[in-house]
């Protein structure tokens, strides 16, 4: 940590700022998937192609995987924020609040850090005062209902062959790190990153430790784990279908573009990545929101979801 930190001082206190959230955002996310990787349990299933990649027996070498239109179809925020509003934390009179929000991200396109602080304590304040115990609870049901059905076979396969070859893989999301720990586990993974909210004696406070794991936040977090764990980079794989996530893709040797957007798919061509599209037809439009928004995607992802429900009745 402090090798990290002393190293950014020559940038500007603007810029020192946020790189420095970056870094203990990342940081934090990879002390919770290495504590949370010894409970782990492996689901064997079978791998339905037979990727160039990896090498068996390369202990130094691990795979790290978005999970939002990567893993899974849709965005983890959304079916969580939909499992929380079915549970009542949150009531209808908030979702005008919480739509504006989304909706002011999805319009302006940039991380404006004001915007962007309001929508994650909206969300935050959601689960503030409740315990961790149960959200990772109501994360295990909120997987069996909305998640289960949605993962990506191709992208399943290319895990379960790394973890066939011996290597560790790791789930790398801005999803809250509790719901990230659950798809983890029920994929046979070895853990996750993700957003690391702070609690106290088990209780949320209502804040972050650092900021979303989204963009340069994610590398962080992939280098800080590579680090504890002895891991050589150059010989590791990243898998990711956004553009958010090329300083993470970067950082590995074995880069693949999965399900790519325009940006990622140009940005992959450009530098002769891998590239694997399981969709079919019709490229599938995101559901749901932009990474940008972090945490606070839950609320703009439960309005819509709310919005869906009562056109479906």
């Amino acid at each position: 940590m402090l090798t990290g930190m002393a190293a950014l001082g020559w940038l500007t206190p603007r810029r020192r700022s946020a790189t420095a959230r970056s870094v203990l955002a990342g940081e934090a996310s990879a002390e919770a998937a290495r504590k949370s990787s010894q409970e782990a349990q492996e689901i064997p299933q079978a791998v339905e192609e037979e990727p160039e990649f990896p090498v068996f027996g390369d202990d130094r070498a691990a795979a790290f995987f978005d999970l939002d239109n990567t893993v899974m179809q849709g965005a983890a925020l959304f079916h969580f924020g939909r499992g929380l509003y079915k549970r009542k934390f949150f009531e209808t009179r908030d979702l005008a609040r919480f739509a504006w929000q989304q909706a002011w991200f999805r319009l302006a396109g940039v991380e404006d850090p004001e915007h962007m602080q309001d929508a994650r304590d909206s969300a935050l304040s959601i689960v503030k005062g409740h315990r961790v115990a149960e959200l990772q609870t109501i994360g295990e049901e909120i997987y069996d209902e909305y998640m289960a059905d949605r993962i990506w076979p191709g992208t399943r396969a290319l895990a379960q062959a790394h973890l066939d070859a011996g290597q560790k893989v790791w789930l790398v999301t801005a999803a809250p790190v509790e719901i990230a720990q659950v798809i983890a586990r029920r994929l046979g993974l070895t853990g996750a990153l993700g957003t690391v909210a702070e609690s106290v004696d088990g209780v949320y406070t209502g804040k972050l430790v650092g900021e979303p794991l989204h963009g340069p936040a994610k590398a962080e977090a992939v280098r800080a784990l590579a680090m504890a764990e002895g891991l050589d980079l150059s010989r590791c794989a990243a898998y990711s279908d956004s553009h958010n996530d090329i300083p993470m893709l970067s950082l590995v040797g074995h880069p693949y573009a999965i399900n790519p957007d325009a940006k990622l798919r140009k940005h992959a061509r450009e530098k002769d990545w891998r590239l694997r599209d399981y969709r079919t037809g019709r490229k599938a439009a995101k559901v749901g929101i932009p990474a940008a928004a972090g945490v606070g995607a839950v609320a703009g992802g439960t309005a819509a979801a709310i919005a869906l429900s009562r056109r479906r009745r």
